[in-house]
Protein backbone atom coordinates (compact mmCIF):
# COMPACT_ATOMS: atom_id res chain seq x y z
CA UNK A 1 0.00 0.00 0.00
CA UNK A 2 1.53 3.18 -0.88
CA UNK A 3 0.21 5.90 1.84
CA UNK A 4 -0.21 9.32 0.47
CA UNK A 5 2.60 11.70 0.89
CA UNK A 6 2.00 14.34 3.59
CA UNK A 7 2.30 17.52 2.20
CA UNK A 8 2.67 21.40 3.87
CA UNK A 9 0.26 24.13 3.43
CA UNK A 10 -0.93 25.83 -0.27
CA UNK A 11 2.02 22.46 -1.41
CA UNK A 12 -1.04 20.55 -0.87
CA UNK A 13 -3.55 21.78 -2.87
CA UNK A 14 -0.98 22.07 -5.74
CA UNK A 15 0.38 18.62 -5.39
CA UNK A 16 -3.38 17.19 -5.04
CA UNK A 17 -4.53 19.73 -8.51
CA UNK A 18 -1.54 18.34 -10.27
CA UNK A 19 -2.30 14.39 -9.31
CA UNK A 20 -6.22 15.20 -10.74
CA UNK A 21 -5.21 16.71 -13.79
CA UNK A 22 -3.23 13.58 -14.87
CA UNK A 23 -4.14 11.60 -17.51
CA UNK A 24 -5.04 7.97 -16.40
CA UNK A 25 -6.16 4.73 -17.58
CA UNK A 26 -8.32 3.19 -15.37
CA UNK A 27 -7.93 -0.23 -16.19
CA UNK A 28 -11.61 -1.84 -14.86
CA UNK A 29 -10.90 -5.86 -15.53
CA UNK A 30 -7.85 -5.80 -13.57
CA UNK A 31 -9.19 -3.58 -10.66
CA UNK A 32 -12.36 -5.82 -10.40
CA UNK A 33 -10.76 -8.93 -10.78
CA UNK A 34 -8.05 -8.18 -8.14
CA UNK A 35 -10.75 -6.68 -5.78
CA UNK A 36 -13.18 -10.34 -6.44
CA UNK A 37 -9.63 -11.78 -5.62
CA UNK A 38 -9.08 -10.18 -2.57
CA UNK A 39 -12.47 -9.97 -1.72
CA UNK A 40 -12.80 -13.96 -2.06
CA UNK A 41 -9.77 -14.45 0.50
CA UNK A 42 -10.90 -12.46 2.88
CA UNK A 43 -14.22 -14.77 2.56
CA UNK A 44 -12.33 -17.81 2.72
CA UNK A 45 -9.68 -16.38 5.20
CA UNK A 46 -12.82 -15.55 7.14
CA UNK A 47 -14.10 -19.10 7.07
CA UNK A 48 -11.67 -21.05 8.01
CA UNK A 49 -10.44 -18.69 11.00
CA UNK A 50 -14.01 -18.76 12.41
CA UNK A 51 -13.91 -22.16 11.98
CA UNK A 52 -10.22 -22.63 14.10
CA UNK A 53 -11.25 -19.95 16.88
CA UNK A 54 -8.65 -17.64 15.28
CA UNK A 55 -8.91 -13.51 15.28
CA UNK A 56 -10.65 -12.56 11.43
CA UNK A 57 -7.61 -10.33 11.18
CA UNK A 58 -4.90 -12.71 11.27
CA UNK A 59 -6.96 -14.78 8.92
CA UNK A 60 -7.07 -11.53 6.34
CA UNK A 61 -3.44 -10.37 6.95
CA UNK A 62 -2.11 -13.74 6.06
CA UNK A 63 -3.98 -14.88 3.07
CA UNK A 64 -2.69 -11.48 1.84
CA UNK A 65 0.40 -12.71 2.09
CA UNK A 66 -0.26 -15.89 0.43
CA UNK A 67 -1.98 -14.46 -2.64
CA UNK A 68 0.71 -11.50 -2.58
CA UNK A 69 3.74 -11.04 -5.04
CA UNK A 70 5.78 -12.68 -2.43
CA UNK A 71 3.16 -16.09 -2.68
CA UNK A 72 1.25 -17.23 -5.44
CA UNK A 73 1.12 -14.00 -7.14
CA UNK A 74 -2.50 -13.42 -7.83
CA UNK A 75 -2.40 -9.87 -7.83
CA UNK A 76 -1.64 -8.10 -11.11
CA UNK A 77 -1.70 -4.85 -12.82
CA UNK A 78 -1.70 -1.32 -10.87
CA UNK A 79 -2.22 -1.19 -7.32
CA UNK A 80 -3.98 2.52 -7.13
CA UNK A 81 -7.42 1.78 -6.88
CA UNK A 82 -6.84 -1.16 -4.54
CA UNK A 83 -5.21 1.53 -2.46
CA UNK A 84 -7.56 3.95 -2.12
CA UNK A 85 -10.30 1.26 -1.44
CA UNK A 86 -8.11 -0.18 1.57
CA UNK A 87 -7.60 3.46 2.91
CA UNK A 88 -11.55 3.43 2.65
CA UNK A 89 -11.56 0.76 5.40
CA UNK A 90 -9.07 2.98 7.55
CA UNK A 91 -11.37 6.04 7.27
CA UNK A 92 -14.50 3.66 7.93
CA UNK A 93 -12.85 1.93 11.17
CA UNK A 94 -11.75 5.63 12.96
CA UNK A 95 -14.75 6.39 11.88
CA UNK A 96 -16.51 4.15 14.27
CA UNK A 97 -13.74 4.71 16.62
CA UNK A 98 -15.04 8.68 16.97
CA UNK A 99 -18.41 7.29 17.67
CA UNK A 100 -17.39 5.43 20.75
CA UNK A 101 -15.94 8.53 22.32
CA UNK A 102 -17.85 11.60 23.28
CA UNK A 103 -16.11 14.52 23.69
CA UNK A 104 -17.06 13.72 27.68
CA UNK A 105 -15.40 10.84 27.52
CA UNK A 106 -12.11 12.27 25.38
CA UNK A 107 -11.70 14.90 28.32
CA UNK A 108 -11.52 12.23 30.68
CA UNK A 109 -9.33 10.39 29.25
CA UNK A 110 -7.32 13.55 28.10
CA UNK A 111 -4.51 12.78 30.91
CA UNK A 112 -4.32 8.93 29.90
CA UNK A 113 -3.70 10.40 26.15
CA UNK A 114 -0.84 13.00 27.16
CA UNK A 115 1.14 10.50 29.67
CA UNK A 116 0.29 7.48 28.29
CA UNK A 117 0.45 8.10 24.98
CA UNK A 118 3.73 10.65 25.17
CA UNK A 119 5.40 8.20 27.36
CA UNK A 120 5.07 5.01 25.61
CA UNK A 121 6.63 6.65 22.75
CA UNK A 122 9.52 8.11 24.47
CA UNK A 123 10.83 4.90 26.08
CA UNK A 124 10.13 3.30 22.68
CA UNK A 125 12.15 5.93 20.56
CA UNK A 126 14.83 6.73 22.87
CA UNK A 127 16.61 3.57 23.19
CA UNK A 128 15.84 2.37 19.74
CA UNK A 129 17.59 5.73 18.51
CA UNK A 130 20.27 5.16 20.55
CA UNK A 131 20.97 1.56 19.13
CA UNK A 132 20.61 2.36 15.63
CA UNK A 133 22.99 5.24 16.42
CA UNK A 134 25.76 2.77 17.53
CA UNK A 135 24.99 0.45 14.48
CA UNK A 136 26.15 3.62 11.91
CA UNK A 137 22.68 4.95 11.11
CA UNK A 138 22.57 9.14 10.92
CA UNK A 139 20.54 10.82 13.83
CA UNK A 140 17.70 12.13 11.68
CA UNK A 141 17.50 8.48 9.95
CA UNK A 142 17.30 6.62 13.46
CA UNK A 143 14.92 9.33 14.34
CA UNK A 144 12.60 8.52 11.98
CA UNK A 145 12.67 4.92 12.31
CA UNK A 146 12.52 4.62 16.03
CA UNK A 147 9.45 6.88 16.02
CA UNK A 148 7.45 4.84 13.40
CA UNK A 149 8.66 1.91 15.42
CA UNK A 150 7.24 3.48 18.28
CA UNK A 151 3.49 3.54 16.22
CA UNK A 152 0.59 1.13 17.29
CA UNK A 153 -2.57 0.03 15.40
CA UNK A 154 -5.61 2.28 16.27
CA UNK A 155 -7.40 0.07 14.11
CA UNK A 156 -6.18 -3.67 14.58
CA UNK A 157 -6.33 -3.11 18.04
CA UNK A 158 -9.57 -1.32 18.07
CA UNK A 159 -11.60 -4.02 15.75
CA UNK A 160 -9.72 -7.04 17.86
CA UNK A 161 -11.08 -5.34 21.25
CA UNK A 162 -14.35 -5.00 19.60
CA UNK A 163 -14.21 -8.95 18.56
CA UNK A 164 -13.63 -9.92 22.33
CA UNK A 165 -16.36 -7.63 23.66
CA UNK A 166 -13.85 -5.27 25.88
CA UNK A 167 -13.82 -1.93 24.25
CA UNK A 168 -15.42 -0.16 27.00
CA UNK A 169 -13.33 -2.11 29.77
CA UNK A 170 -11.08 -0.17 31.79
CA UNK A 171 -8.12 -1.85 29.77
CA UNK A 172 -9.80 -1.77 26.73
CA UNK A 173 -10.57 2.23 27.17
CA UNK A 174 -6.66 2.93 28.51
CA UNK A 175 -5.72 1.40 25.38
CA UNK A 176 -7.44 3.06 23.15
CA UNK A 177 -5.91 6.67 25.05
CA UNK A 178 -2.38 5.39 24.39
CA UNK A 179 -3.08 4.83 20.34
CA UNK A 180 -5.17 8.45 20.45
CA UNK A 181 -2.09 9.99 21.53
CA UNK A 182 0.10 8.21 19.24
CA UNK A 183 -2.16 9.75 16.29
CA UNK A 184 -1.56 12.72 17.46
CA UNK A 185 1.67 12.58 17.52
CA UNK A 186 1.69 12.03 13.90
CA UNK A 187 0.74 15.66 12.51
CA UNK A 188 4.15 17.03 13.94
CA UNK A 189 5.89 14.18 13.22
CA UNK A 190 4.84 14.44 9.26
CA UNK A 191 6.08 18.02 9.73
CA UNK A 192 9.48 17.00 10.89
CA UNK A 193 10.32 15.03 7.59
CA UNK A 194 11.02 17.59 5.58
CA UNK A 195 13.33 19.15 7.93
CA UNK A 196 15.40 15.97 8.65
CA UNK A 197 16.18 15.76 4.83
CA UNK A 198 17.51 19.01 4.95
CA UNK A 199 15.11 20.65 2.73
CA UNK A 200 14.09 23.05 5.31
CA UNK A 201 12.39 25.23 1.87
CA UNK A 202 9.66 22.91 1.70
CA UNK A 203 8.45 23.27 5.13
CA UNK A 204 9.03 27.03 6.10
CA UNK A 205 7.90 29.11 9.35
CA UNK A 206 4.71 30.42 7.27
CA UNK A 207 3.32 27.14 5.57
CA UNK A 208 3.98 25.93 9.05
CA UNK A 209 1.98 28.52 10.84
CA UNK A 210 -0.95 27.91 8.69
CA UNK A 211 -0.77 24.58 8.65
CA UNK A 212 -1.04 25.08 12.23
CA UNK A 213 -4.01 27.64 11.40
CA UNK A 214 -5.87 25.57 9.67
CA UNK A 215 -5.57 22.66 11.93
CA UNK A 216 -7.54 24.82 14.59
CA UNK A 217 -10.05 26.05 12.30
CA UNK A 218 -10.65 22.21 11.97
CA UNK A 219 -10.94 21.48 15.38
CA UNK A 220 -13.42 24.60 15.99
CA UNK A 221 -15.17 23.24 12.27
CA UNK A 222 -15.28 20.03 14.05
CA UNK A 223 -17.25 21.60 17.48
CA UNK A 224 -19.34 23.59 15.30
CA UNK A 225 -20.59 21.08 13.27
CA UNK A 226 -21.42 18.54 16.36
CA UNK A 227 -23.16 21.65 18.09
CA UNK A 228 -25.28 21.85 14.76
CA UNK A 229 -25.83 18.25 14.50
CA UNK A 230 -27.15 17.81 18.32
CA UNK A 231 -29.49 21.18 17.44
CA UNK A 232 -31.19 20.58 14.69
CA UNK A 233 -30.36 17.46 12.40
CA UNK A 234 -30.29 14.46 14.34
CA UNK A 235 -33.88 15.44 15.50
CA UNK A 236 -34.68 15.96 11.71
CA UNK A 237 -33.40 12.90 10.74
CA UNK A 238 -35.11 10.87 13.29
CA UNK A 239 -38.53 12.23 12.85
CA UNK A 240 -37.93 11.23 9.05
CA UNK A 241 -37.07 7.52 10.36
CA UNK A 242 -35.54 6.73 7.19
CA UNK A 243 -32.14 4.36 7.28
CA UNK A 244 -31.34 5.04 3.96
CA UNK A 245 -31.01 9.33 4.55
CA UNK A 246 -29.03 8.59 8.28
CA UNK A 247 -26.65 6.20 6.37
CA UNK A 248 -26.33 8.48 3.73
CA UNK A 249 -26.13 11.59 5.84
CA UNK A 250 -23.24 9.77 8.28
CA UNK A 251 -21.52 9.04 4.99
CA UNK A 252 -21.36 12.82 3.37
CA UNK A 253 -20.19 13.71 7.18
CA UNK A 254 -16.99 11.46 7.14
CA UNK A 255 -16.09 12.23 4.15
CA UNK A 256 -16.22 15.79 3.52
CA UNK A 257 -14.23 16.01 7.38
CA UNK A 258 -11.94 13.41 5.92
CA UNK A 259 -11.22 15.44 2.63
CA UNK A 260 -11.14 19.29 4.57
CA UNK A 261 -8.30 17.22 6.43
CA UNK A 262 -6.84 16.20 3.43
CA UNK A 263 -6.99 19.30 1.84
CA UNK A 264 -5.03 20.81 4.97
CA UNK A 265 -2.41 18.37 4.60
CA UNK A 266 -3.35 16.68 7.64
CA UNK A 267 -3.86 12.55 7.54
CA UNK A 268 -7.14 11.77 6.34
CA UNK A 269 -7.79 8.92 9.28
CA UNK A 270 -7.37 12.06 11.96
CA UNK A 271 -10.49 13.61 9.77
CA UNK A 272 -12.54 10.30 10.36
CA UNK A 273 -12.19 10.20 13.50
CA UNK A 274 -12.88 13.56 14.19
CA UNK A 275 -16.26 12.84 12.05
CA UNK A 276 -16.65 10.10 14.32
CA UNK A 277 -16.73 12.54 17.27
CA UNK A 278 -19.26 15.18 15.39
CA UNK A 279 -21.85 12.00 15.45
CA UNK A 280 -21.10 10.59 18.95
CA UNK A 281 -23.40 11.03 22.14
CA UNK A 282 -26.70 11.62 20.27
CA UNK A 283 -30.05 9.18 19.26
CA UNK A 284 -28.59 8.54 16.34
CA UNK A 285 -24.89 7.14 16.88
CA UNK A 286 -25.85 3.89 17.33
CA UNK A 287 -27.91 3.71 14.41
CA UNK A 288 -25.56 5.15 12.36
CA UNK A 289 -23.19 2.51 13.63
CA UNK A 290 -25.33 -0.03 12.83
CA UNK A 291 -25.97 1.30 9.59
CA UNK A 292 -22.23 1.90 8.88
CA UNK A 293 -21.65 -1.41 10.21
CA UNK A 294 -21.91 -3.84 6.72
CA UNK A 295 -19.21 -0.86 4.70
CA UNK A 296 -16.83 -1.27 7.34
CA UNK A 297 -16.81 -4.82 7.23
CA UNK A 298 -16.14 -4.95 3.86
CA UNK A 299 -13.67 -2.40 3.53
CA UNK A 300 -11.65 -3.91 6.48
CA UNK A 301 -11.39 -7.00 4.96
CA UNK A 302 -10.14 -5.41 1.95
CA UNK A 303 -7.27 -3.54 4.03
CA UNK A 304 -5.95 -5.91 5.64
CA UNK A 305 -5.61 -8.50 3.05
CA UNK A 306 -4.35 -5.22 0.88
CA UNK A 307 -2.28 -4.89 3.95
CA UNK A 308 -1.08 -8.53 3.88
CA UNK A 309 0.48 -7.97 0.05
CA UNK A 310 3.00 -6.17 1.15
CA UNK A 311 4.65 -9.10 2.88
CA UNK A 312 7.72 -9.50 0.91
CA UNK A 313 9.82 -12.63 2.42
CA UNK A 314 12.67 -11.89 0.39
CA UNK A 315 13.54 -9.71 2.90
CA UNK A 316 13.25 -12.66 5.53
CA UNK A 317 16.10 -14.69 3.81
CA UNK A 318 17.76 -11.97 3.16
CA UNK A 319 18.08 -10.43 7.16
CA UNK A 320 16.90 -13.61 8.76
CA UNK A 321 19.01 -12.74 12.02
CA UNK A 322 18.22 -9.09 11.53
CA UNK A 323 14.89 -9.19 11.73
CA UNK A 324 14.22 -12.18 13.81
CA UNK A 325 16.41 -10.40 16.73
CA UNK A 326 14.62 -6.57 15.91
CA UNK A 327 11.35 -8.13 16.24
CA UNK A 328 11.74 -9.91 19.34
CA UNK A 329 13.71 -7.07 20.94
CA UNK A 330 10.91 -4.38 19.76
CA UNK A 331 7.98 -6.40 20.99
CA UNK A 332 9.79 -6.49 24.29
CA UNK A 333 10.44 -2.96 24.32
CA UNK A 334 7.57 -2.13 23.30
CA UNK A 335 5.43 -4.02 26.02
CA UNK A 336 7.80 -2.44 28.73
CA UNK A 337 7.30 0.75 27.84
CA UNK A 338 3.34 0.54 27.25
CA UNK A 339 3.40 -1.10 30.77
CA UNK A 340 5.00 1.78 32.58
CA UNK A 341 3.30 4.22 30.45
CA UNK A 342 -0.05 2.93 31.26
CA UNK A 343 1.01 1.92 35.27
CA UNK A 344 1.37 6.29 35.58
CA UNK A 345 -2.54 6.17 34.67
CA UNK A 346 -3.24 4.53 38.09
CA UNK A 347 -4.05 1.20 36.77
CA UNK A 348 -2.64 -2.06 38.52
CA UNK A 349 0.51 -3.29 37.63
CA UNK A 350 -0.93 -6.81 36.35
CA UNK A 351 -4.22 -4.60 34.47
CA UNK A 352 -0.83 -2.26 33.21
CA UNK A 353 1.21 -5.88 31.69
CA UNK A 354 -2.06 -6.94 30.12
CA UNK A 355 -2.57 -3.45 28.31
CA UNK A 356 0.96 -3.31 27.30
CA UNK A 357 0.85 -6.73 25.44
CA UNK A 358 -2.73 -5.09 23.57
CA UNK A 359 0.27 -2.31 21.94
CA UNK A 360 3.04 -4.37 21.19
CA UNK A 361 2.47 -4.28 17.29
CA UNK A 362 4.00 -1.60 14.80
CA UNK A 363 0.43 0.27 13.34
CA UNK A 364 -0.67 1.34 10.20
CA UNK A 365 0.26 5.08 10.89
CA UNK A 366 4.37 3.98 10.84
CA UNK A 367 3.99 3.07 7.42
CA UNK A 368 2.45 6.29 6.26
CA UNK A 369 5.93 8.13 8.21
CA UNK A 370 8.44 5.73 7.01
CA UNK A 371 6.99 5.96 3.49
CA UNK A 372 7.38 9.80 3.73
CA UNK A 373 10.73 9.33 5.13
CA UNK A 374 11.63 7.13 1.92
CA UNK A 375 10.02 9.79 -0.36
CA UNK A 376 12.07 12.66 1.61
CA UNK A 377 15.49 10.52 1.05
CA UNK A 378 15.46 10.35 5.31
CA UNK A 379 15.29 6.46 5.24
CA UNK A 380 16.36 4.07 2.32
CA UNK A 381 14.33 1.16 0.81
CA UNK A 382 15.80 -1.69 2.45
CA UNK A 383 14.64 0.37 5.96
CA UNK A 384 11.63 0.61 4.39
CA UNK A 385 11.15 -2.55 4.05
CA UNK A 386 12.40 -3.97 7.23
CA UNK A 387 9.74 -1.74 9.01
CA UNK A 388 7.02 -3.21 6.76
CA UNK A 389 8.13 -6.95 7.20
CA UNK A 390 8.68 -6.36 11.16
CA UNK A 391 5.04 -4.52 10.93
CA UNK A 392 2.92 -6.88 9.79
CA UNK A 393 4.59 -9.80 11.54
CA UNK A 394 4.07 -8.17 14.71
CA UNK A 395 0.39 -7.42 13.49
CA UNK A 396 -0.13 -11.46 12.59
CA UNK A 397 0.62 -11.38 16.17
CA UNK A 398 -1.25 -8.65 17.93
CA UNK A 399 -5.24 -10.58 18.08
CA UNK A 400 -3.34 -13.59 20.63
CA UNK A 401 -1.58 -11.29 22.10
CA UNK A 402 -4.72 -8.76 22.71
CA UNK A 403 -6.43 -12.30 23.91
CA UNK A 404 -4.38 -12.90 26.71
CA UNK A 405 -3.29 -9.28 27.71
CA UNK A 406 -7.29 -8.82 28.61
CA UNK A 407 -7.34 -12.35 30.47
CA UNK A 408 -3.96 -10.86 31.94
CA UNK A 409 -5.83 -7.31 32.71
CA UNK A 410 -9.12 -8.56 34.12
CA UNK A 411 -7.73 -11.94 36.15
CA UNK A 412 -9.56 -14.05 34.57
CA UNK A 413 -7.63 -17.71 33.72
CA UNK A 414 -8.63 -20.33 31.06
CA UNK A 415 -9.94 -22.17 33.80
CA UNK A 416 -11.33 -19.68 35.99
CA UNK A 417 -14.72 -20.49 36.96
CA UNK A 418 -16.43 -17.51 35.24
CA UNK A 419 -15.22 -19.12 32.14
CA UNK A 420 -16.81 -22.35 32.96
CA UNK A 421 -20.05 -21.00 33.74
CA UNK A 422 -21.08 -19.95 30.50
CA UNK A 423 -19.25 -23.41 29.05
CA UNK A 424 -22.37 -24.88 26.06
CA UNK A 425 -23.37 -28.30 26.82
CA UNK A 426 -22.01 -30.80 24.93
CA UNK A 427 -24.95 -30.99 22.46
CA UNK A 428 -23.99 -30.43 18.85
CA UNK A 429 -25.61 -27.45 18.31
CA UNK A 430 -26.39 -25.50 22.15
CA UNK A 431 -29.07 -22.74 21.75
CA UNK A 432 -29.21 -19.57 23.87
CA UNK A 433 -31.56 -16.89 23.65
CA UNK A 434 -30.96 -13.74 24.87
CA UNK A 435 -33.86 -11.32 25.99
CA UNK A 436 -33.19 -7.47 26.30
CA UNK A 437 -30.29 -6.51 24.15
CA UNK A 438 -28.91 -3.68 26.28
CA UNK A 439 -25.24 -2.90 26.71
CA UNK A 440 -24.91 -6.12 29.51
CA UNK A 441 -27.03 -8.26 27.26
CA UNK A 442 -24.96 -7.03 23.91
CA UNK A 443 -21.67 -8.36 25.76
CA UNK A 444 -23.49 -11.57 27.08
CA UNK A 445 -24.38 -12.53 23.76
CA UNK A 446 -20.88 -11.88 22.66
CA UNK A 447 -19.46 -13.60 25.06
CA UNK A 448 -21.74 -16.64 24.18
CA UNK A 449 -21.35 -16.80 20.78
CA UNK A 450 -17.59 -17.20 20.98
CA UNK A 451 -18.02 -19.83 22.92
CA UNK A 452 -19.38 -21.51 20.15
CA UNK A 453 -23.54 -21.08 21.60
CA UNK A 454 -26.26 -20.42 19.07
CA UNK A 455 -27.65 -17.40 19.85
CA UNK A 456 -30.72 -16.20 19.72
CA UNK A 457 -31.90 -12.60 20.72
CA UNK A 458 -35.12 -11.44 21.40
CA UNK A 459 -36.00 -7.38 22.03
CA UNK A 460 -38.92 -4.67 21.64
CA UNK A 461 -36.71 -2.12 20.26
CA UNK A 462 -35.80 -2.71 16.06
CA UNK A 463 -32.65 -0.25 16.35
CA UNK A 464 -30.83 -2.72 18.72
CA UNK A 465 -32.00 -5.53 16.84
CA UNK A 466 -30.46 -3.82 13.59
CA UNK A 467 -27.60 -3.39 15.43
CA UNK A 468 -26.84 -7.09 16.42
CA UNK A 469 -28.06 -8.18 13.05
CA UNK A 470 -25.66 -6.65 11.31
CA UNK A 471 -23.17 -8.49 13.80
CA UNK A 472 -24.33 -11.91 12.29
CA UNK A 473 -27.08 -12.69 15.12
CA UNK A 474 -29.99 -14.36 14.85
CA UNK A 475 -32.80 -11.55 16.22
CA UNK A 476 -36.30 -11.30 17.04
CA UNK A 477 -38.33 -8.08 17.32
CA UNK A 478 -41.09 -8.81 20.07
CA UNK A 479 -42.67 -9.33 23.22
CA UNK A 480 -40.52 -12.16 24.87
CA UNK A 481 -43.96 -12.65 27.46
CA UNK A 482 -45.75 -13.97 24.41
CA UNK A 483 -44.68 -17.78 23.90
CA UNK A 484 -45.44 -17.80 20.04
CA UNK A 485 -42.57 -14.98 19.75
CA UNK A 486 -40.59 -17.65 22.37
CA UNK A 487 -41.05 -20.28 20.34
CA UNK A 488 -39.84 -18.13 17.15
CA UNK A 489 -36.60 -17.81 18.96
CA UNK A 490 -36.49 -21.24 19.56
CA UNK A 491 -36.72 -21.11 23.70
CA UNK A 492 -37.85 -24.61 23.65
CA UNK A 493 -35.25 -26.44 22.87
CA UNK A 494 -32.46 -23.76 24.16
CA UNK A 495 -30.21 -24.99 27.30
CA UNK A 496 -29.58 -21.51 27.90
CA UNK A 497 -32.24 -18.06 28.48
CA UNK A 498 -30.57 -14.72 30.01
CA UNK A 499 -33.57 -12.34 31.07
CA UNK A 500 -32.30 -9.12 30.71
CA UNK A 501 -34.80 -6.55 30.67
CA UNK A 502 -34.57 -3.32 33.01
CA UNK A 503 -38.28 -4.06 34.46
CA UNK A 504 -38.76 -6.86 36.94
CA UNK A 505 -42.58 -7.53 36.74
CA UNK A 506 -41.80 -8.00 32.57
CA UNK A 507 -38.91 -10.17 33.72
CA UNK A 508 -41.12 -12.48 36.12
CA UNK A 509 -43.99 -12.71 33.12
CA UNK A 510 -41.12 -14.13 30.88
CA UNK A 511 -39.54 -16.41 33.05
CA UNK A 512 -43.05 -18.23 33.89
CA UNK A 513 -43.51 -18.14 30.35
CA UNK A 514 -40.18 -19.89 29.02
CA UNK A 515 -40.96 -22.82 31.96
CA UNK A 516 -44.01 -23.54 30.44
CA UNK A 517 -42.22 -24.28 27.38
CA UNK A 518 -39.04 -25.44 28.45
CA UNK A 519 -38.24 -26.89 32.02
CA UNK A 520 -34.78 -28.03 31.44
CA UNK A 521 -33.13 -24.72 30.63
CA UNK A 522 -30.54 -22.81 33.07
CA UNK A 523 -32.42 -19.47 32.80
CA UNK A 524 -30.57 -16.51 34.58
CA UNK A 525 -32.39 -13.46 35.03
CA UNK A 526 -31.48 -10.07 35.86
CA UNK A 527 -33.91 -7.62 38.60
CA UNK A 528 -33.78 -4.32 39.88
CA UNK A 529 -34.59 -4.84 43.51
CA UNK A 530 -33.59 -7.42 45.57
CA UNK A 531 -37.08 -8.37 47.14
CA UNK A 532 -37.96 -9.64 43.89
CA UNK A 533 -35.37 -12.66 43.66
CA UNK A 534 -37.43 -14.79 45.77
CA UNK A 535 -40.82 -14.09 43.79
CA UNK A 536 -37.72 -14.90 40.37
CA UNK A 537 -36.61 -18.07 41.92
CA UNK A 538 -39.88 -19.23 42.44
CA UNK A 539 -41.34 -18.83 39.21
CA UNK A 540 -38.64 -20.39 37.87
CA UNK A 541 -35.31 -18.86 37.59
CA UNK A 542 -31.65 -21.33 37.97
CA UNK A 543 -30.11 -17.69 39.16
CA UNK A 544 -31.21 -14.32 39.50
CA UNK A 545 -28.77 -11.26 39.33
CA UNK A 546 -29.96 -8.23 41.45
CA UNK A 547 -28.88 -4.75 40.57
CA UNK A 548 -29.42 -3.90 44.04
CA UNK A 549 -27.11 -6.11 45.42
CA UNK A 550 -24.28 -5.69 42.68
CA UNK A 551 -24.70 -2.24 43.68
CA UNK A 552 -23.68 -2.30 47.53
CA UNK A 553 -21.33 -4.71 46.77
CA UNK A 554 -19.37 -2.14 44.52
CA UNK A 555 -19.91 0.66 46.77
CA UNK A 556 -18.39 -1.29 49.42
CA UNK A 557 -15.19 -2.11 47.62
CA UNK A 558 -15.33 1.64 46.34
CA UNK A 559 -15.42 2.43 49.97
CA UNK A 560 -12.51 0.11 51.16
CA UNK A 561 -10.47 1.86 48.59
CA UNK A 562 -10.77 5.59 49.74
CA UNK A 563 -7.59 6.80 51.49
CA UNK A 564 -8.57 6.30 55.38
CA UNK A 565 -8.28 9.91 56.18
CA UNK A 566 -11.16 10.54 54.14
CA UNK A 567 -12.59 7.96 55.58
CA UNK A 568 -12.24 8.93 59.03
Amino acid sequence: MKPLRPQVGERAICDYNSRMSEPHALDLEALITNLLIIMSAGLVAGLICRRLLVSLLVGYVAFGAVIGAGGLGLISGHMDELELLAEAGVLFLLFSIGLEFSLKDLAHLSRFILISGSVQMLLVASPTMITLMYCGHKWPRAMLICFSLAMSSTVLVFKALNEYGQAGSPAGRRSVAVLLGQDIAVVPLLLLVPLLSGRELEADPIDIARLVLTTVGIVAGVLLLRHLLRQWMVSFLAGLRSPELIMLFAIVVLSTVAYATHFAGLPPPLGAFAAGLALSGNRLTRQIDALTLPFREVFAAIFFVTLGLLFDYQVLTKYPGLITGSFVALMALKWFAATVAVRLTGLPLRAAAGVGLCLCQVGEFAFVLSFAGLEQSVIAQDDYRAILMVGLVSMLLTPTLIRWGLRLASGVEEGDPQHGALQPPKSADPIAVVIGIGPAGQQVANRLQRQHWRVQLIDLSAVNVHEMAAQGFDTLVGDARDPHVLRQARAHEAGLVLVCVPDDGIALRIVEATRRLNTKAAVLVRCRFIAKRDELLDAGASAVVSEEEELAHALLHALEKLPKTIVD
